[in-house]
């Protein structure tokens, strides 16, 4: 009985960990982010909910994050970052580079 005990308790971290994670919900709209600042906590993991306003497809990416990701116009998408280090991390819409810029600020 200890043992499924422990078993249950092992599987279950993971999904534990996951649930707690932060959702920072970050916007897309006129080929803009919003907020193009976001401050998270340092060594936590976060969920970005990332929702595209615009019709048109627009990429996250940031090369400091390793992260890539294309939202279809219209839809949204979950981008897990972290846990980080104090900082800053910029991003930018590959689509859009010249407007669509941000960075999250980790305290």
């Amino acid at each position: 009985m200890k043992r499924i005990l422990v078993l249950l308790l092992l599987f279950s971290l993971p999904a534990l960990s996951l649930a707690k994670a932060p959702v920072i919900e970050l916007r897309i709209k006129d080929h803009l982010f919003y907020p193009a600042e976001v401050i998270v906590p340092a060594n936590t993991k976060v969920k970005l909910l990332v929702i595209n306003q615009d019709a048109t497809p627009e990429e996250f990416e940031s090369y400091e994050l390793n992260r890539e990701k294309v939202i279809i116009g219209n839809s949204k998408a979950i981008i897990f970052i972290g846990p980080l280090e104090p900082g800053e991390y910029p991003f930018f819409g590959e689509f859009n580079m010249s407007t669509a810029l941000g960075k999250i600020i980790v305290e």
